[in-house]
């Protein structure tokens, strides 16, 4: 990773500043350290992927998760996806039982969802890389400081973006949105702890679908997956 890491060139532009400030530079330091001892997911050419596969200006939806998955081949730098052929984690699981009673759509065997960000649905966890094995090793290290001035700059300089917030990790992210301008779709997590309190049911595809019609935007197809 580099001062100025390969990142789409509106992101690059967009968040220039964030480069050169102490916490990046921090992080930066961190990281190059963590690779000489421990294995790191997702690899180097996938820790900005998210961005790299939805510029800026082609954002609809944005959907937040927490860190990348720790298990081995697992973490692709997308938020709730997994590379091909990789089992398909509880929490995806979850996502994809709620497409089948929310939209219909067929339960996947595939849990890569780049289809989805290639559409326009940024698929950013909040820390944006973890050690093999470690859940949230990389936590408080600076990737939210980055990742908050992500969302920040996503208020700032666009509209009418449905950001689906999941569990209060998320949630409390919303106080970088400009309400006034924007959509936020909240729910439980799909997680096991959590999804049969409130995220199963929530419909939150079609209502990301019916905000993005009655905007003239063309709506996600989420059975893209298959």
């Amino acid at each position: 990773m580099t001062v100025n890491p390969e990142i789409e060139s509106s992101w690059k532009t967009a968040l220039s500043a964030e480069f050169s400030r102490t916490y990046f530079l921090e992080l930066q330091a961190f990281l190059k350290y963590e690779k000489t001892k421990h294995i790191i997911y997702p690899s180097g050419e996938n820790i900005f992927k998210a961005f790299n596969k939805t510029p800026l200006s082609q954002i609809k939806v944005v959907i937040l998760g927490q860190d990348p998955y720790h298990g081995d081949g697992q973490a692709n730098g997308l938020s709730f996806s997994v590379n091909p052929a990789i089992k398909i984690p509880p929490s995806l699981k979850n996502i994809y039982k709620e497409l089948n009673t929310d939209i219909g759509m067929n339960i996947p065997t595939d849990g890569d969802l780049s289809s989805w960000a290639e559409q326009g649905v940024l698929l950013l966890n909040s820390v944006l890389t973890v050690r093999a094995h470690e859940a949230a090793s990389h936590k408080n290290k600076g990737w939210e400081k980055f990742t908050d001035a992500v969302i920040r700059t996503i208020s700032q300089q666009t509209k009418d973006i449905v950001f689906i917030m999941w569990g209060n990790y998320a949630k409390k992210k919303d106080q970088y949105i400009d309400v006034s301008k924007h959509h936020i779709i909240a729910s439980a997590h799909p997680s096991p702890l959590s999804a049969y309190n409130g995220f199963l049911g929530s419909k939150p595809f079609s209502k990301t679908n019916s905000i993005l019609s009655a905007l003239n935007k063309q709506p996600i197809q989420w059975d893209s997956v298959l």
